[in-house]
């Protein structure tokens, strides 16, 4: 759905309302034709195509999240989880707990006197989580988040390998003084982040400097306000590696207000590839988050066609460039398509790497 977007030049959700024909949309008939003629270019297949009828469908997957409104990559994961559990005749319910502990051992109750067919623990960010005792009566795995007894085989994101391939991208186009501005630092996904930026810093050669990074707070007003330190300094970073895409919204903006061409006189790289990456100018470079990947690997696990070991696996989070990461340091040369939106590929972090 995403490619279709991209290539009509409208958002998923215009996407998603064309295809799924929501006639009350008020989406105009031009916006529509380039919704059709772009799914049929790509070969793009609505999730409906190719279904069972309904009443074939007697099985069903329960998920438990935490949270849904609260963060964009929710939606993306249970729809994958839907559309992959649809491809196996399964049916899904799904439940927002908020994590009260109570709610969550009641709903797990119920599941066990329906005899669902298993349930997936999910949590918005990625962390170390002790789910209820009455998870263990159920086929389960947790989605975005690992039990510290390892009861349960979990599915998070490659956060460090992502934080070393977006560097390695910038290292790539002859950056040597890459700033990076950090996230949250109680979040695990800001601390290996950063992790992953030291990693690729000494694979390359370039002595860490401490002054280079910035502390963020994940929104555009910490990255906006990091960047104006940063360019205050003694020494003016060439690349900015941000924790995440909101971050990379604020040092955008601080960037044009201090008259800087970004892609050009200084690089900008961005992490999570939300939707807003796309229609920055230039277009954000950043790191793809696998959430999708990692809600349909739920669905594999459970119904044993990914695999019964227990563990935690790790999806890789590729880089998608699109421009911003180029700049003065750099020879205009890079190992993908900056104006593609392609990915580099990079080898897969080890399953059992440090968490």
């Amino acid at each position: 759905m995403k490619d279709v977007a991209l290539r009509a030049g409208v958002s998923q959700s215009t996407v998603s309302f064309v295809l799924n024909g929501l006639e009350e949309m008020r989406i105009s008939a031009e916006t529509r034709k380039r919704v059709f003629d772009a799914a049929k270019e790509l070969g793009y297949r609505p999730r409906a195509a190719g279904r069972p009828p309904k009443s074939a469908a007697s099985r069903v997957i329960g998920v438990m999240l935490d949270e849904i409104a609260t963060s964009p990559f929710a939606s993306i994961s249970l729809d994958a989880v839907q559309e992959e559990a649809w491809k196996q005749d399964m049916l899904t319910e799904i439940v927002v707990t908020r994590g009260d502990r109570s709610y969550e051992t009641a709903v797990l109750r119920k599941w066990a006197s329906d005899r669902i067919d298993g349930v997936i623990y999910g949590s918005i960010l990625t962390r170390r989580v002790s789910p209820p005792d009455a998870l263990a009566r159920h086929e389960a795995v947790l989605l975005n988040c690992y039990d510290e007894n390892g009861r349960f085989p979990s599915v998070v994101p490659a956060e460090r390998r992502g934080g070393e391939a977006a560097t390695d991208a910038l290292v790539a186009e002859g950056h040597r003084r890459i700033a990076f501005i950090t996230g949250e630092p109680w979040m695990e996904a800001s601390a290996q982040r950063m992790e992953g930026y030291e990693r690729a810093l000494e694979r390359a050669g370039i002595a860490f400097d401490p002054s280079l990074v910035v502390e963020g707070n994940f929104l555009p007003s910490g990255g906006r306000e990091a960047t104006l330190r940063l360019m205050s300094g003694p020494f003016r970073p060439d690349a900015i590696f941000c924790a995440n895409d909101l971050t990379a919204v604020g040092c955008y903006e601080a960037l044009k207000e201090l008259g800087e061409r970004i892609g050009e006189t200084i690089a900008v790289m961005g992490y999570d590839d939300q939707e807003i990456a796309q229609h920055l100018s230039p277009g954000l470079s950043t790191v793809l988050l696998p959430h999708r990947e990692m809600g349909a690997w739920c669905v594999r696990r459970l119904t044993k066609a990914g695999g019964q070991d227990l563990g935690q696996e790790r999806l890789e989070c590729p880089v998608i460039l699109r421009g911003s990461h180029r700049g003065s340091s750099g020879d205009g040369k890079s190992r993908g398509d900056a104006g593609s939106g392609r990915s580099m590929p990079h080898a897969p972090e080890p399953r059992d790497g440090g968490r």
